[in-house]
C-alpha cells in the first residue's frame, strides 16, 4: 500500500482507468462476436450492418490506444475477407 500522496492518487486513478479500458475492451469483443454471428447467419444485409459496426469499432479502440493500429488493420482485412467470402 502506498504511503505518499500522490501515489496513493495514482492507485485510484488508475483503477478507475483499468475499468473504463476492461469495459471498452468487452465492448469491442462484444461487436467482433456480433459480426461472426452475422456472417454465420448468411444474412448478407446483417452482415454488412454488423461489419460497418465492427469496423468502426476496431478504429476507435485503435485510437484510444486500446489495442495498436497495425492490429486493428489487420482485424478489419480479416473481417473483409470474411465477408466477401460468406457472399
Amino acid at each position: 500500500m502506498p504511503n505518499i500522496k500522490s501515489a496513493k492518487k495514482r492507485v485510484l486513478v488508475t483503477k478507475v482507468k483499468d475499468a473504463r479500458n476492461q469495459a471498452a475492451r468487452s465492448e469491442l469483443k462484444t461487436v467482433l462476436k456480433k459480426f461472426d454471428a452475422a456472417v454465420a447467419s448468411e444474412d448478407k444485409a446483417v452482415a454488412e450492418s454488423a461489419y460497418k459496426t465492427a469496423v468502426k469499432a476496431l478504429d476507435k479502440a485503435a485510437a484510444k490506444n486500446l489495442i495498436h493500429k497495425n492490429k486493428a488493420a489487420n482485424k478489419k482485412s480479416a473481417l473483409t475477407l470474411k465477408l466477401n467470402a460468406s457472399k
